[in-house]
């Protein structure tokens, strides 16, 4: 069984917006966006997906990226 990859940071670098930014644009605490930064989570409210979509004005798929096992 493959994995869900977190791509969050490469996002964030590409609209250059910083975490504390991001955190007040979507309501999530620093510590929350920072575990989902570094992938060290199991799961994503897509209430939370939802606003990181629109603050970053991307796609649920420039985020998250399955990749399989080999």
């Amino acid at each position: 069984m493959g994995k869900i990859i977190l791509r969050l940071d490469r996002v964030m670098a590409d609209r250059k917006v910083s975490l504390k930014e991001l955190s007040e644009m979507v309501g999530v605490t620093n510590v929350n966006l920072s575990k989902m930064k570094t992938g060290k989570i199991s799961a994503i409210r897509f209430s939370t997906l939802e606003a990181i979509c629109e603050a970053l004005d991307c796609q649920p798929g420039d985020i998250l990226e399955y990749v399989k096992d080999e």
